[in-house]
């Protein structure tokens, strides 16, 4: 049985680093994507390398996961294997949570807080069956490294985000938006600055443990860093302006060559943090098997050790194949670019805070007061150096490569100091940040998405901390259930144990591989951005737009009849998938209203009437699906909180209004899908005779409330089902006799 747990801790390391990989991605590829500095494969592959090259050259260290968090001379064999065992399930569990939600986070903090969570659990469990005290709980734990950690999150958010602030200002300044032909005369000079930091960065940060740097290199440069550090500025500069001056696009080259050293240094030192684990289970396997029996001491474990070279040629081959194909991964690096984008109307999905709007209240209060003391001379040269790029100008890229370059070599030199000096540095701390303070000094925070932006920077922010307490108490929990599983088990190893990690790893696979259901949404979420139509002929777009439109209503039309028949049954569980399903529709909706303005002015003369055509419909679409929404929400909160349900006369009468609503909408999705209009005038009747059905059913109401009374939140329900209802169907006609109008007069 022992063999088995090893396997399945082998089993777990692949998926953690597809979890890992899928998260921390966003390191070393974000700043290749947002600026376009090359096609997606050749970025993947230029990554994939660097990833190959950073685990064979590695020396494998795997300490932190043997004993840099606990005291392995403190637990037996069979603890040890429990406390890997429920460390690896809680944290694959939990960076795939944060994979989900495409938010980027430490696989560093989630491996030590795992750590720390199992080990507490497993010296609690001894407490509590008698083999050790309360005393001895410290001598469980080393909790000076989690302190540590704790500290560098903090160090790493401030001083990222301020660095890559600076830096990017002062180039801004240097250069501007429009920095060709200044950037000819001096740019070899500056990307040389940017390529030996990156390579600084390699060589002690990437490779500082392999062998083919040799000791009296590495000596020399750690005694004599700033002679080194010109050195390679000069040298660097030097093969930059002869590329330069043959046509290449060295500002891609320094780009292309971060991502590199981003990649390589990923895998040389964030390796521990997915294959560690399982690889001390292992190794703690063959300490007692050498042993004949199971050691009451690990103490063994204290020794260091490095991974076997073809493990780690292995996990690479992983690591690679995960970047090439995860999904989570591109999510993830969606969030980041989202955050970051150069486009003012760039949405996120995130909901203003009053944090947030504080913060930007307070900012336009001080850069008001610092405007009102800076000389207009300055003020102007400032505004020029900052005037954005038109979108055309822009095209498709999140930023520009004067922006990527920027924040690749803020993050390797911070990275390669924190190193010096043995800092604990989080990469996706510095990286991330290092993009949010560029972007800020890049003015990307406008007055039109700067509230958004900040929520979600601190959602993210937030979810760092998070980390560290899920990935603790997560832990913490798996572990005391294996724990409990194999003392009551007369066998060893136990059913529990086999038992959660097959259900944790099936979860798993269903949440990674089994996503037709998702796919099939984000498909259906492709579809419906109706602003991409713009890009196609009159005739294409109208096609393709009414297929989009009927859709909508569709979805409309389902939504809308099984929220009435759920609130008749009180059925909450369709209520509460209705609410997830209307708000994803009416958030799908919103962001269209967002992405088809920039589209908007690309527009020929000629085309200005279909364009007011797709304001008009995206705006009765919106207004519909809030409607809907306002539906939804309550039905479920009513049934949700045991409220009264409703009377036998308001089910018949909301019975009756959605079969006249189910009849308006099928009509209305048949004049759509055939772009016929001659029942126009039919539907409206129906309308109007709706109209007047709501108008005397409310009247009925009021007459019932005067005589009987009745719960007054049913009441209150009735009456907003039958408003939100008018209101619905009044902009769903609407969007039919947009498209007539539309189709009488292309």
């Amino acid at each position: 049985m022992d063999l088995f747990i090893v396997i399945i801790l082998a089993l777990l390391a692949v998926m953690g680093i597809v979890v890992g990989v899928s998260n921390d991605a966003v390191n070393f590829l974000n700043s290749a994507f947002g600026s376009k500095a090359a096609t997606k494969n050749v970025i993947l592959t230029i990554a994939a390398i660097g990833v190959m090259i950073g685990v064979m050259t590695s020396s494998g260290m795997m300490d932190v996961a043997r004993s840099g968090v606990f005291h392995p001379n403190m637990f037996s064999y069979q603890e040890i294997m429990i406390l890997f065992l429920g460390m690896m399930l809680s944290n694959i569990i939990l960076l795939d949570i944060y994979n989900s939600l495409g938010l980027p986070t430490s696989t560093t903090v989630s491996l030590v807080f795992g750590l720390l969570g199992s080990a507490l659990a497993l010296a609690l469990f001894n407490i509590w069956s008698g083999d050790a005290s309360m005393a001895e709980l410290s001598q469980y734990i080393n909790a000076s490294n989690t302190l540590g950690i704790v500290s560098g999150i903090l160090l790493s958010v401030v001083l990222a985000f301020f660095t890559g602030h600076l830096l990017m200002y002062i180039s801004r300044v240097i250069f501007s938006f429009r920095y060709h032909k200044l950037f000819n005369r001096f740019g070899a000079l500056w990307c040389g600055v940017t390529l030996a930091g990156i390579i600084y960065f390699t060589v002690f940060k990437g490779l500082k443990s392999t062998t083919l740097i040799p000791d009296v290199v590495k000596d020399y440069v750690n005694e004599n860093t700033a002679m080194a550090l010109l050195i390679l500025w000069l040298g660097s500069s030097l093969l930059l302006w002869i590329l330069q001056r043959c046509k290449v696009n060295i500002l891609r080259v320094s780009i292309l060559a971060g991502t590199f050293s981003l990649a390589l240094a990923f895998a040389g030192n964030d390796l521990v943090n997915f294959i560690g684990v399982p690889y001390a289970g292992y190794d703690s396997y063959m300490i007692a098997r050498a042993a004949g029996e199971a050691p009451q001491s690990m103490e063994a474990l204290m020794n260091p050790t490095s991974a076997n070279f073809w493990i780690m040629c292995a996990a690479g081959l992983v690591m690679v194949v995960t970047l090439f194909t995860s999904k989570k991964a591109m999510r993830v690096i969606e969030t980041e670019r989202k955050l970051s984008s150069q486009s003012e109307e760039a949405p996120t999905d995130s909901e203003a805070t009053a944090a947030s709007r504080g913060i930007v209240r307070g900012a336009r209060a001080v850069n008001n007061a610092l405007a009102a003391i800076t000389p207009n001379s300055v003020k102007e040269f400032i505004n020029n150096r900052f005037t954005p790029l038109t979108e055309e100008e822009r095209g498709d890229a999140n930023y520009d490569l004067i922006r990527a370059t920027v924040n690749l070599t803020a993050a390797a030199i911070l990275i390669s100091i924190g190193t010096q000096l043995k800092l604990p540095l989080s990469t996706t701390y510095v990286v991330f940040m290092v993009s949010m303070g560029s972007s800020l000094a890049d003015r990307a925070w406008g007055r039109e998405s700067a509230v958004y932006r900040i929520t979600g920077v601190t959602t993210v922010i937030m979810g760092w901390f998070i980390t560290a307490l899920g990935g603790f108490l997560i832990a913490l929990v798996v572990t005391l259930v294996l724990a409990y599983g194999e003392f009551i088990s007369v066998s060893g190893w136990n059913v529990v144990a086999i038992a959660v990690t097959v259900i944790c790893l099936a979860r798993l696979i269903e949440s990674n591989i089994g996503k037709k259901g998702e796919d099939k949404k984000a498909e259906e979420s492709a579809v419906s951005k109706i602003g991409d139509t713009l890009k196609q002929s009159p005739e294409e777009a109208l096609i393709t737009y009414t297929e989009q439109v009927c859709t909508s209503m569709e979805k409309v039309t389902l939504i809308y009849d099984r929220t009435i028949v759920a609130v008749f049954k009180e059925n909450r569980k369709v209520l509460r998938d209705m609410v997830r399903e209307a708000e994803e529709f009416y958030h799908s909706t919103r962001q269209q209203k967002y992405e088809i303005i920039p589209l908007l002015r690309n527009l020929e003369e000629s085309d200005v009437n279909t364009g007011h055509f797709y304001v008009q419909v995206v705006d009765y679409i919106s207004e519909t699906s809030k409607a809907l929404l306002h539906i939804t929400r309550p039905c479920y909160k009513h049934v949700d909180n045991n409220h009264s349900g409703l009377t036998k006369e308001q089910v018949y009468d909301l019975k009756c209004i959605n079969d006249r609503v189910e009849e308006i909408f099928g009509d209305i999705n048949h004049m759509l899908r055939t772009r016929s209009f001659e029942n126009m005038e039919s539907v409206l009747t129906k309308r109007d005779d709706l109209f007047n059905l709501i108008d005397e059913v409310m009247q009925n109401q009021l007459r019932r409330l005067r005589d009987t009374g009745g719960s007054s939140s049913a009441n209150m329900l009735f009456f907003n089902i039958l408003t939100e209802t008018k209101t619905m169907v009044l902009h769903s006609r609407n969007i039919v006799k947009s498209l007539e109008h539309f189709v009488a007069t292309k």
